[in-house]
């Protein structure tokens, strides 16, 4: 299967395969904040303690996290599109199912399923970008999907709360039936096939995924079932301990293996690893607040669902007027510099929202702290996706993508674990108004510690063209080094200043 890559920016083709892309991660994305929305009606309909909706929440978050290491590897193998599809089915037909949960049991059982499908396709879109544009190309198209998909989550809250109030919660669930449709079909029309063509047809590394899933399995467990159980019950500390061992046989069954899910010469790049825990620091931050934000406003200030979701349409304004072109500029001046500053506006929006208290309004508290939290997204989202995607082979896209969405994915798993516990909220303690706003104010606080931790990482980023530059071959043989030509990890950022390989 051959890799199809040359499609140039601007193109009819181009503007397909962006489509398709956008609108399968796009309804991922959507998805994960119309929950957000819906989570105090569930929480009511069900009769949902805090655990249960962390349940609710992390369940998917467990689900996609620990499985998209090896959907990204799979896509390499076995054709992006391929796998694409596949995802976009599962997780249409997994929606329906969530619709019909009568339960919080059934529906975190079900929300899992829906992480399965949204692991399979997340990956892939971003995989698809990277191997079908062309190089020069390739950072406008995920500054353009960057920008439209995060449309997609921060138009999340406006039509989730739609959605509640016009009949159920079940509504922010049946919508993607009709949105995988289309996808589908279009993907059959636009998108090219292709693959990693060195990958010889091996399979993927499956007990290694099914380690790392039962470790971080356990390590969530724990994390959000001891604020209710105490640190002492039996449960909490088997699901702990061996959630940690786990882990840890993990990364010691990558490092041995010949084949491993996630290839170590990756992370021998300092760009890649930093660039990852940056996104572990800003998505942890980033998931804390968007759990905890709809709530406040809807128990505390007493919005409506359709209000809540309102209130947060300025950061989709700003999203979808900069984050394409936070793309463009982080293409010309290398990304270092949008890395570094946009966690800090970040974290400086979240400290702005301190302020969304009983009785503030909505012009004096709520939109500043939005806008800038809007503008802090806008800057860095774009860049630091590209900067991971530019650092690995092109051999290990898919490999590439599926790490960077895991680490976000698990930052904000473990955020939604954590963050109620050391802000108070257990039980039934978020339908309190006064529990419920000291929550959200201490959790913000920690939220833009992380965020600006996460500018303070970047520091180490080289900075460089995300690109080759002329005169350098596109595709060096594996292990060569394309600095100085001798064995050592490739990499597609290119710093400013001589390195070694």
């Amino acid at each position: 299967m051959s890799s199809a890559v040359g499609i140039k920016w601007g193109t009819p083709v181009a503007r397909g395969v962006l489509a398709t892309t956008i609108l399968g991660s796009g309804m991922a994305m959507l998805d994960g904040t119309i929950v957000n929305v819906a989570l105090p009606r569930i929480g009511e309909e069900l009769h949902a303690s805090v655990s249960g909706l962390q349940w609710i929440l992390d369940g998917y978050l467990l689900a996609l996290a620990a499985l998209i290491l090896v959907a990204g590897s799979l896509g390499d193998r076995y054709g992006r599109r391929r796998m694409f599809v596949i995802g976009v089915v599962w997780f249409g037909a997994a929606s329906a199912l969530c619709a019909a949960a009568v339960s919080t049991e059934m529906l975190v059982a079900t929300r899992i399923l829906q992480g399965i499908g949204g692991a399979l396709l997340t990956p892939g879109s971003l995989a698809i970008l990277q191997s079908s544009f062309t190089r020069e190309d390739r950072s406008r198209a995920i500054g353009a999907w960057s920008g439209l998909g995060g449309i997609a989550a921060a138009a999340g809250p406006l039509l989730g709360g739609l959605l509640v109030q016009v009949w159920s919660w079940r509504l922010a669930f049946l919508i993607n039936v009709p949105i995988a449709v289309a996808c589908v079909l279009m993907a059959r029309r636009f998108v090219p096939e292709s693959s990693d063509e060195q990958s010889g047809g091996a399979h993927p590394d499956f007990v290694s995924a099914a380690v790392g899933a039962l470790g971080l399995a356990g390590v969530t467990a724990a994390l959000v079932e001891a604020p209710g159980r105490g640190m002492g019950d039996p449960l909490v500390l088997v699901c702990g301990v061996l959630g940690v061992v786990l882990m840890a046989v993990f990364v010691r069954m990558q490092q041995r293996t010949a084949d491993p899910l996630v290839p170590p010469v990756l992370f021998r790049d300092r760009t890649f690893t930093l660039a990852n825990l940056l996104t572990f620091a800003m998505y942890a931050a980033l998931g804390g607040v968007m759990m905890l934000q709809v709530m406040q406003l809807q128990v505390s200030l007493h919005y409506s669902p359709t209000e809540a979701g309102l209130s947060g349409l300025p950061m989709t304004v700003i999203m979808l007027l900069f984050s394409s072109r936070s793309g463009a500029l982080a293409q010309r001046i290398g990304p270092k510099l949008q890395l570094v500053v946009g966690p800090i506006v970040v974290g400086a929006g979240m400290l702005l929202l301190t302020r969304v208290t009983p009785g503030a309004s909505y012009f004096g508290a709520v939109l500043p702290g939005v806008a800038v939290f809007g503008f802090g997204l806008a800057i860095v989202v774009a860049p630091v996706t590209a900067t991971v995607l530019a650092a690995a082979p092109d051999r290990y896209v898919g490999v590439a993508s599926g790490v960077n969405n895991a680490v976000a994915r698990s930052g904000g798993l473990l955020a939604i674990a954590v963050l109620p516990a050391v802000a108070g909220l257990t039980g039934a303690a978020y339908t309190d108004p006064t529990a419920l706003t000291s929550g959200w104010q201490t959790s913000l606080v920690v939220c833009a510690v992380l965020a600006v931790a996460g500018g303070v990482i970047a520091l180490g980023i080289h900075n460089g063209v995300l690109g080759t530059p002329e005169g350098k071959p596109e595709n060096p043989a594996p292990g060569q080094c394309l600095h100085c030509g001798v064995e050592g990890p490739p990499t597609h950022v290119r710093p400013t200043h001589a390195t070694t390989g």
